[in-house]
This record gives structure tokens, C-alpha cells and sequence, in this order.
């Protein structure tokens, strides 16, 4: 049996970072929202782990599917073996959490695939701040690290996104935070773009209407239709895709 998951993106529609906590974690404030644009996750049992991947081009250095793996045979006390292939359509590194939803993907897999009776929540807090909104998608308000998720009324919203080339490390953004700080519906995007100067000029291009998502680089605009969406994105010069909302799944 094999077992094919969509794992969608997501777009912050707006973030703000409240402080940093005693145990040195940024808190924040977000609103997520998951997007059609997804990667590719199938699974097969297997007599060993293995992991192939095709699309565009990731690290194999600690890869989240293989990290969620890992967690859940630790949680099960198990061994739960699998040949997972994952297609990767999601940009690495553009804030729109390509590597958390396929953790959370290989999570909800590997769970009926092997019928396992286990909540995947504390397993998916544990694997990164964004993990658990990706258990049920939609569109949530997030607060603490990203964790404490909380489902709101679905929207149907088309947007264009435009992502710059650049991958930019969630870490060292958040490091930036520290020096620069940061206002507006993104308080990520000045210590992004402190990270990354060419992110500055990028948004310059885009024109107004336009916000970045997550830790960046990525940037999405709001439109009323695709026609709009795809008008917006013409002669851009980069990678882009036009997505609509999804609801919770």
C-alpha cells in the first residue's frame, strides 16, 4: 500500500515578535494560512528507511522527513520501517515552511500507515514551531513560539508569490531581530533584509501591496481573483506561482 500526502504551504498573513522568552526563544503572534502549493510525500513499508527525493533541490543534511521519522519510532518505541520519496515543489529557505509540513506529512503517513494509536501533537512541537499547525492546516492565529494553534473561519483568497532565489536561514533572522527589531505586518522583514540586502531591492521591484512571509525571503500579494494574481506576477524575472486558500484538513 502505498500512501501519496500533500504537503501544503503556508503564508503568515501577519507576525509579530512580542520579546524573547526566559529560555531564550522569540515569542510571536501570526496568523498562518495554508496554500494549494505543496510538495509530494509517498510512502510504501519497507524492509529499511530509505529516503529519495526528486523536484527541486534540498540538503540532505538533517532533512525534516527523515527527523520526523526518527521522533515517532522513538515516541512508538519501534521501529516503523518505510521508503519515502518526497517531490519538492515548495522553495527551501523562502518562509513558507516547505520543511515543516512535510514533517508533519510523514508524520500523519507513517500514523496510518502502521495504525499507530498515538497523538502526533507533542511529537510535532517537539520537531519545530510550525510542525503543528501542519497537522490540520486551514487558517489559525499561532502564539508563543509558533505552537499554540488556534483555528479561525476559513477565507477563500487567491494570492501571487514571488520568491527571490535566496534561501535565507530562520536562525540567523531571528539573530538579526535582536539587533534591528522590527515593525509592520511582518517584524521579520527589516531583519531579513539586514540579513540579506538584495531582499531590500527585491521588494523594491515587487511595488507596493506585496509582504514577505515567515523568516523570508519569499513575498505574496493578495488578490481577488487569479486573473489578478497571475497579472501581478508577469515579468517578475523569478520564481513564481499564483495559489488559493486551503481549508483544514
Amino acid at each position: 500500500m502505498t500512501i501519496a500526502l500533500p504537503a501544503r504551504a503556508k503564508l503568515n498573513l501577519d507576525l509579530e515578535v512580542l520579546g524573547r522568552t526566559a529560555d531564550g526563544f522569540h515569542e510571536l503572534r501570526t496568523t498562518f494560512q495554508a496554500i494549494d502549493l505543496h510538495d509530494l510525500l509517498e510512502i510504501d513499508r519497507a524492509d529499511e528507511t530509505e529516503l529519495t527525493t526528486s523536484g527541486l533541490e534540498i540538503s540532505d543534511h538533517d532533512n525534516s522527513v527523515l527527523k520526523a521519522h526518527e521522533a515517532l519510532e522513538q515516541q512508538m518505541k519501534r521501529k516503523l520501517p518505510a521508503r519515502i520519496h518526497l517531490h519538492k515543489r515548495i522553495p527551501p529557505g523562502s518562509g513558507m515552511g516547505g520543511a515543516s509540513s512535510d514533517a508533519a506529512a510523514t508524520l500523519r503517513a507513517l500514523k496510518t500507515m502502521f495504525a499507530l494509536e498515538i497523538d502526533l501533537r507533542p511529537v510535532a512541537e517537539e520537531l519545530g514551531s510550525d510542525v503543528p499547525f501542519f497537522l490540520k492546516g486551514g487558517r489559525a492565529r499561532a502564539q508563543g513560539r509558533g505552537e499554540q494553534v488556534t483555528q479561525l473561519t476559513d477565507e477563500p483568497v487567491w494570492f501571487a508569490i514571488a520568491w527571490p532565489g535566496i534561501e535565507l536561514a530562520t536562525g540567523d533572522v531571528y539573530r538579526a531581530w535582536d539587533e534591528v527589531k522590527g515593525e509592520g505586518p511582518n517584524h521579520l522583514r527589516k531583519a531579513a533584509e539586514h540579513v540579506e540586502p538584495r531582499l531590500k531591492e527585491f521588494a523594491q521591484r515587487l511595488g507596493e501591496g506585496w509582504r514577505m512571509t515567515g523568516s523570508g525571503s519569499a513575498f505574496f500579494k493578495r488578490t481577488e481573483t487569479p486573473q489578478q494574481a497571475r497579472e501581478s506576477i508577469r515579468s517578475l524575472g523569478a520564481w513564481t506561482t499564483v495559489a488559493r486558500t486551503v481549508a483544514i484538513w
